[in-house]
């Protein structure tokens, strides 16, 4: 999957239109729109906010790094845990 797929996928499923994305990155609704259309590449300053915003890494968004992370920032450890079983027994299934 390329970066403008990606981009288009994290947008949906955070329920955010591109004008709300690009509002977030301090870019125009036009360039979110060129990205998705993969008619233009991001700056490494524009892949740095997206990853802050949708909690991914640059490596995902960019397709080198095929494994999706959750960012658990704010979590104790007992959270963790409960997540990471939560994530094994959905692997298990």
């Amino acid at each position: 999957m390329d970066f403008g797929r990606r981009l288009k996928e994290l947008r949906k499923q955070s329920g955010l239109t591109q004008q709300q994305l690009a509002d977030r990155i301090g870019v125009t609704k036009s360039v979110i729109s060129f990205y998705e259309l993969r008619e233009r590449s991001p700056s490494p300053e524009v892949l740095a906010k997206l990853s802050y915003v949708f909690h991914i890494s640059t490596d995902w968004l960019l397709g080198i790094e095929h494994n999706k992370t959750i960012d658990v920032s704010g979590l104790d450890d007992e959270d963790i845990k409960a997540v990471q079983l939560i994530v094994e027994r959905l692997r298990n299934k």
